[in-house]
């Protein structure tokens, strides 16, 4: 079967994309970050099997310099508009930073929160530390989605973006950390920014997809961020982001070309304006005297 006709074959659930793996149909996942409703209809129209309102909003819509301060209702209003435009793809949402930090009865509540809002599954980033709370979602029937290597809610306790798992002992721990979420319950697990190898190592032992981001090619799938992928506002592109258009060219280009037409008078043309209705001679006479009662067409 084609990829095309695979896009084409109804709605991606959270068994379809386990079936990936482990069933007949084996064909690598593709996901790319959405945050509006014009955005998730482009992707979903085009085949993508999995949509992810990602926190990285707060560094390319917002305009944060990390995730950190994105909030629970920041999620929830891209959530909702993402959901509006999606038909086929899986909408997973992240969790973002201080929403699932504090009492697991919170994070379960705000995990809730985010899938009565439109969310399919939810995203949670850590390992080992994260095992009570995905089995708490799970068992809540919330499908999760795992996320270890580079973590960048973890940003200030790493000591910045750097790649994980480049030494032994390090490489065991992102080992042990995608073990422990896919043990927890886990339906997939992130990678991202660790050694190809290491990822290789994981993919041969999970039973349950590997989605790498900056992990090289031989993971189950692969994300990326929307941004990234088509040079939109962004001024550092990743090592790993293979950019596949440049927005941020032609709307700089369309933008000059309409101030350039404005400030010249040529737009708009006739054309591109409204005119008047074309009166009967009687109709123009009766309204052409000063009686102020008298209306504009």
């Amino acid at each position: 079967m084609s990829s095309q006709a695979h896009a084409g074959s109804g709605k991606v659930t959270v068994p379809d994309i386990l079936s990936r793996k482990s069933g007949s149909f084996r064909q690598k996942i593709t996901s790319i970050t959405a945050y509006d409703y014009p955005t998730a209809r482009l992707l979903d129209a085009a085949g993508v099997d999995i949509l992810l309102v990602g926190d990285s909003l707060g560094m390319v819509v917002l305009g944060y310099d990390s995730t950190l301060p994105v909030t629970v209702e920041d999620m929830i209003h891209h959530t909702r508009a993402v959901r509006r435009g999606t038909r086929r793809a899986l909408v997973v949402t992240d969790m973002p930073y201080g929403s699932f930090h504090v009492s697991l009865d919170e994070s379960v509540r705000n995990a809730v929160r985010l899938v009565k809002e439109g969310a399919e599954a939810v995203k949670v980033e850590g390992g080992e530390r994260r095992i009570e709370l995905i089995a708490r979602l799970v068992e809540a029937e919330i499908p999760v989605m795992g996320h270890v290597g580079l973590t960048p809610q973890s940003v200030n306790a790493l000591g910045g973006f750097r790649v994980q798992g480049k030494t032994g002992d390090a490489a065991r721990q992102v080992e042990r950390d995608a073990r422990a979420v896919e043990a927890a319950g886990a339906f997939a697990v992130v990678l991202e920014a660790v050694p190809r190898e290491v990822a290789a190592a994981i993919t041969e032992q999970l039973r349950v997809p590997t989605i790498g981001i900056g992990a090289g090619p031989d993971c189950d799938g692969q994300v990326m961020v929307f941004h990234d992928l088509v040079e939109y506002g962004t001024e550092h592109r990743p090592k790993f982001a293979r950019p596949y258009g440049n927005l941020s060219a032609e709307i700089s280009r369309a933008a000059a070309e309409y101030c350039e037409d404005v400030r010249s008078g040529r737009f708009p043309s006739d054309a591109e304006s409204y005119h008047q209705v074309a009166r009967a001679p009687d109709e123009i006479a009766l309204n052409s005297g000063s009686d102020p009662r008298r209306r504009l067409p």
